[in-house]
């Protein structure tokens, strides 16, 4: 599995990297999950990756690549129809 962006969280990426792979194969490919029991890690690794990026100052910088960019995404993310 990948590291992640920020050095300080790849041990909760790693952990619901693997919760995640074996839900995918095991359940959700089967047909048989209800929920995603990996929620839980996605928001701890979610938590401590925003933490990161904003001491890094770059939780701003991707702020402002969205604002520049919202005309293209609201042409581009449109619904097909």
């Amino acid at each position: 599995m990948s590291a992640s962006l920020a050095p300080e969280c790849n041990d909760v990426k790693e952990r619901y990297d693997t919760c995640f792979l074996k839900w995918y194969s095991e359940k959700y490919l089967r047909n048989t999950a209800t929920t995603d029991e990996c929620e839980p890690l996605f928001r701890q690794y979610k938590t401590c990756l925003t933490k990161a990026l904003k001491e890094r100052g770059i939780d701003q910088m991707l702020e402002d690549a969205k604002a520049d960019n919202k005309e293209n995404d609201a042409e581009y993310m449109k619904p097909v129809g």
